[in-house]
């Protein structure tokens, strides 16, 4: 593959590529991708078509993915939200419509046969996750997939958290997955993805990605940061909760954990990740900064 193509967000193989990378890459044969739609609560995604491959990330229901091929209970394909490829199980897919109205704004929630909270839930539901909501039947909406989920843990999809950092803060004590991105585990950059994307903003999946695509460098040095800045180092990423407070997903605490920025520098640096590459902020925390909403030595 040209070293210009990032492996994770290009469906290529050497026996079939996307048709629109005919001429970038070498393969046997070009394909259009199908659309298609996660259809359980979660699913995981590989590298390799293998239940014993490591987990590079996590679709949810309602995800919407292209799929390239299929064979032996795996679907090649690629998660449009953020363009991650690789290889999801067959049974997770469903089809593309009907396309999702509301998305889960709870940590969790069930899914129940009947609008009943009596009744034995048949899944449940993580943040984010996304639902076709059919009708409204007393407290609970009626999914067009089957299945009923109380309304008060679901907002109608273009609905935007105020605070990410705030939604960060209700993860804390979530256990640490490699590759997780749901709030029943979470590694650094999932936690980062999934409370940004809740506040509507796209972001890219793993922590190198989105040191490159998010916000604006600050200058070197620990000092003046805000809620909502991020703190990179290489491979890894946490939210700053106020000028000196650090949320991330770390393999230290093995869950999501907030502890002092100059302890978690001095730490990293010393027992893992090295040195901090960078610290970007982000428009939005720019704009509540610049407007007096919080300052820099606030928390919220």
């Amino acid at each position: 593959m040209p070293p210009d193509l990032d492996p994770r967000l290009t469906p290529a193989r050497p026996d079939l590529a996307d048709i629109c990378l005919r001429g970038q890459v070498a393969a046997e044969r070009f394909v259009e991708g199908r659309p298609a739609r996660i259809a359980v609560p979660s699913a995981p995604l590989r590298r390799r078509p293998d239940v014993a491959a490591g987990l590079d990330t996590e679709a949810v229901m309602g995800d919407a993915v292209t799929v390239y091929d299929v064979r032996d209970g795996f679907a090649f394909a690629q998660i449009v939200r953020d363009a991650y490829v690789g290889y999801l199980p067959e049974a997770a897919l469903g089809p593309a419509d009907p396309a999702p109205t509301h998305r889960v704004a709870a940590l969790r929630t069930f899914v129940y046969p009947a609008p009943d909270l009596k009744r034995p839930p048949i899944a449940h539901l993580s943040l984010g996750a996304a639902f076709a909501a059919q009708a409204r039947e007393g407290e609970y909406w009626q999914l067009a997939s089957g299945g009923s989920v109380f309304a008060g843990h679901a907002v109608p999809l273009g609905h935007t958290e105020p605070d990410a950092a705030a939604l960060a803060e209700r993860l804390v004590g979530t256990p640490y997955l490699w590759g997780g991105r749901t709030t029943l585990g979470l590694d650094c950059s999932g936690l980062v993805q999934l409370c940004l994307e809740s506040a509507g903003l796209v972001c890219p999946r793993d922590a190198d990605q989105q040191e490159r695509a998010l916000g604006t460098a600050l200058p070197p040095g620990l000092d003046g940061l805000c809620r909502g800045d991020l703190v990179f180092w290489k491979g890894h990423v946490g939210m700053m909760l106020d000028a000196e407070r650090l949320i991330h997903a770390n393999g230290h605490h093995m869950a999501v954990a907030v502890e002092p920025l100059a302890v978690a520098v001095a730490r990293i640096a010393e027992k893992s990740f090295g040195a901090v590459t960078s610290i970007r902020r982000l428009a939005m925390t720019a704009e509540l900064a610049e407007t007096g909403a919080f300052t820099p030595s606030a928390a919220s």
